[in-house]
This record gives C-alpha cells, sequence and structure tokens, in this order.
C-alpha cells in the first residue's frame, strides 16, 4: 500500500524502545480481540488499555483514538475480506477455484473482522472509498483474466465480461455467509460450479476436465 493511500493518519508517537513497541503491541492484539468480542461501537479506548494491562493515558499516546488502532489492524489486509484472483486456464477450473476458495475462506476466518467491515463502513466514508477503490482492483484482475480466456475462445462468446466479473465478486463475497461449517467443504464445490457455468460452455468445461484426467 502506498503511502497516499494509508487509511491512520499520523500516529501521536512510533515507539522505538522495546519495551514501549510491546505496550502499543499489545494494545492493538487487544483492540483486535475486543472488536471480534463485541464489535467496533462497543469497544471503547478505556476497554482496550484495561485489557491490555494499560492506562488509557497511554492508549492514547500511541493511538489518536480506536479508529486508528482498528485501521492500523486492517489497511494492510483490506484485500484479504475480498475474492480472489481466479485462475481460468486451469485443466479443471471447477476443482481449481473450489480451492482457491476454500483458502480465501480460510483466510478470512482466521483473520476475523469481517463483521466489523459493515458496522463501520456506514460510518466511515473514507474506509468506504477506500475499500471500493481495492474492490475495483480486484475486479479489474478478474476482468482481465475473462478477456484472456475470452481471446482464446474458451467462454461464453456473448457475455457482457464486465457485468460477469461483478456478478462472480458478488457470489464469492456472499456465497457462504449463511452457510454453517460442516457445509462449507461441499459449497466450495457448489460455488466454484456455478462461477464455471456462468463463464464456460459445457463442452468446454467437459474438454478442460477430459485433459486433466488425461494427464
Amino acid at each position: 500500500m502506498s503511502d497516499d493511500e494509508k487509511l491512520v493518519g499520523e500516529y501521536p508517537l512510533l515507539p522505538k524502545q522495546e519495551r514501549a513497541q510491546a505496550k502499543r503491541n499489545a494494545l492493538i492484539d487487544s483492540g483486535y480481540a475486543l472488536f471480534q468480542e463485541k464489535g467496533y461501537e462497543q469497544t471503547t479506548a478505556k476497554e482496550i488499555a484495561a485489557h491490555a494491562g494499560v492506562a488509557t493515558g497511554t492508549f492514547y499516546r500511541y493511538f489518536s483514538d480506536k479508529r486508528q488502532l482498528l485501521m492500523s489492524l486492517l489497511e494492510d489486509k483490506i484485500e484479504t475480506f475480498l475474492p480472489p484472483e481466479i485462475s481460468w486456464f486451469s485443466n479443471n477450473p471447477v476443482a481449481t477455484l473450489a480451492s482457491s476458495l476454500e483458502i480465501h475462506y480460510n483466510r478470512i476466518q482466521e483473520l476475523g473482522l469481517r463483521h466489523v467491515l459493515p458496522e463501520l463502513l456506514s460510518k466511515d466514508s473514507e474506509l468506504e472509498a477506500f475499500l471500493e477503490t481495492a474492490r475495483n482492483r480486484i475486479h479489474a484482475r478478474i476482468l482481465s483474466g475473462l478477456k484472456q480466456a475470452g481471446e482464446k475462445g474458451l467462454i461464453w462468446d456473448d457475455l457482457d465480461l464486465d457485468t460477469v466479473a461483478w456478478a462472480i465478486m458478488v457470489i464469492v463475497e456472499y456465497g457462504l455467509d449463511k452457510t454453517s461449517q460442516s457445509e462449507k467443504k461441499d459449497r466450495y464445490q457448489d460455488i466454484a460450479k456455478l462461477i464455471c457455468r456462468m463463464v464456460f460452455p459445457p463442452s468446454i468445461l467437459e474438454q478442460l476436465s477430459k485433459n486433466d484426467v488425461d494427464n
């Protein structure tokens, strides 16, 4: 991320001594835990400090407010929450995409904080604009891949690729939101099939799968 894209602004202090760095890191860890547990709005700077075992004044020594702490957690991870780049040139597109989706959703699960974003977006226009820019970058990558696949005659020739790229993003972003953990394994495959059937003619999917078996 370039400096002009940063959402955190200037920190009050960036510690150099190991002890001070440990306090700042403890505050970040506490914010991470409390934002996941209670949500952003219900968490206060005082609670973050108490959870970290430091005084509230220490919080403000390192962060202007709780938003700055949250942005420090999110700014380098925004694209983690967005759909992964998709390869359309695999011998078995469904299996390859299902595997990518599993990795993507597991990464989101490990990172946490996803439920904090909708809570914050309605109140933070800067973050909303930043996230939209990130989504546009992902969309451009998916669209570029679709165009390359189209040039090779692999996909339906009457698709509006811009619309398809956005549709894929929506499917990936929300495809597992209401799915239980036990159902997710099958859902990766189901979502991958849906996307691939939307993009590839049946004859192409069959041929690609046959090539995979032959190899």
